[in-house]
Formats: C-alpha cells, sequence, structure tokens
C-alpha cells in the first residue's frame, strides 16, 4: 500500500502546479511547504532587486561616513522631511532612527532600522512608513579606486499595503527615487571629501 501511495505521488511530483505531501513508511504525513509567490520578499531578496548605481567621486570611507550619520539621513533620503532622534549605536544592526516623511504639515512619523552593516561597504534598512508600510533598502559601496566607489541601492515593500502594488509598478516609482537618493548622497559625500582634502593640504 506504502507502495503504491509513494508511486502516485511521484507521479504527481511531475505536473505542474500541483502541491503533495509525502507519507512516510510509519504513516506520518509530512506537509512539503507550498511554493513562494514570485513577488513575495525575503530578507535577501533585494539582491534580486533592479538597482539604481552612481559613479562618486570619493572613496568608500567618505560615502560611509555620510551613511552613519543618521542625522544626514534627511538630507539624502528622498522624502523624508526630519530626523528626531538617532541611536548612539547607528548604524550597528538593530539600532534605529526615528524620522518623518512627507510634506509639512502633513508629516507621517516612523523610524528607520539597521538590519546588516558591513562597514564600509554593506548596509540593510528595513524603512517604516505607516500607513504605506515598510521597505527593505540594500545599499552596497563598491572601491572603484583609492579616490572613487560605485554605489548601488535596491529597495522593496516587505509588508503594508505596498505590497498590493505588483513588482514592476512599485519597481517603477522606487528606481526613479533611489536614483535621486544617490545623487543627493553622492553630492554630500563628494562635497565632505572635498572640504577634507583641502584641510589635509593647509
Amino acid at each position: 500500500m506504502h507502495g503504491l501511495v509513494r508511486t502516485l505521488q511521484i507521479e504527481a511530483r511531475q505536473r505542474d502546479g500541483v502541491h503533495i505531501s509525502l507519507v512516510a513508511p510509519g504513516g506520518i504525513d509530512t506537509p512539503t511547504a507550498p511554493p513562494r509567490q514570485e513577488d513575495e520578499m525575503t530578507e535577501h531578496d533585494t539582491a534580486t532587486r533592479p538597482r539604481a548605481s552612481r559613479s562618486v567621486a570619493a572613496p568608500a570611507e567618505a560615502v560611509w561616513a555620510v551613511l552613519a550619520d543618521g542625522w544626514f539621513y534627511a538630507t539624502w533620503v528622498v522624502g523624508a522631511s526630519r530626523v528626531r532622534a538617532v541611536d548612539d549605536g547607528w548604524p550597528q544592526p538593530g539600532s534605529r532612527l526615528q524620522h518623518s516623511f512627507g510634506p509639512w504639515p502633513a508629516v507621517i512619523s516612523d523610524a528607520t532600522v539597521v538590519e546588516e552593516a558591513q562597514e564600509p561597504h554593506h548596509m540593510v534598512l528595513r524603512a517604516k512608513g505607516w500607513p504605506m508600510g515598510e521597505a527593505r533598502v540594500s545599499i552596497e559601496i563598491v572601491p572603484d579606486g583609492p579616490g572613487s566607489c560605485t554605489v548601488s541601492m535596491a529597495e522593496d515593500a516587505v509588508t503594508g499595503p505596498g505590497k498590493v502594488v505588483p513588482m514592476p509598478v512599485r519597481q517603477a516609482m522606487i528606481l526613479p527615487r533611489n536614483r535621486e537618493a544617490l545623487r543627493r548622497l553622492a553630492y554630500i559625500a563628494e562635497g565632505r571629501h572635498r572640504a577634507w582634502l583641502a584641510g589635509s593640504d593647509d
């Protein structure tokens, strides 16, 4: 009997769209996990999302210094209107900053949390903006030489109403915003780096 069940199951597994469970000889039914929806995002799936990128005329450490100063957050993140508080440990994993977004006076207050941080190359943020939901943002900094680097950013909704929007549609809105964010980030990093070079020559 078990052999017949297993034969039927093997045949069923070969059919597209069929979800089965395996029956062990002892009679224990072990269900297989349902296939993950293509549009569902896990904590590492930002790597598969479209990335905005920009060359920066400053070393990776200069870009990281801007990211590592949470008080600069509202100067380069598009839509952020102000920063209200920053944890002392920022940007260590688990640290957060309190921010607001939207045009004044209709601002909404929420927080952004660091999920991963590898100085000066990699940072993952979970940006909260309820009632719209939450997004995961992955930032990569790759040195191109002693005085330049390439910064890239991928983002997608992970919870909330933003997930209802089809991924191609929401990425069409996210990518232009992130290109502008990288432009602002580059200007700050390059300006600070030039000032540092000028000061070091004195």
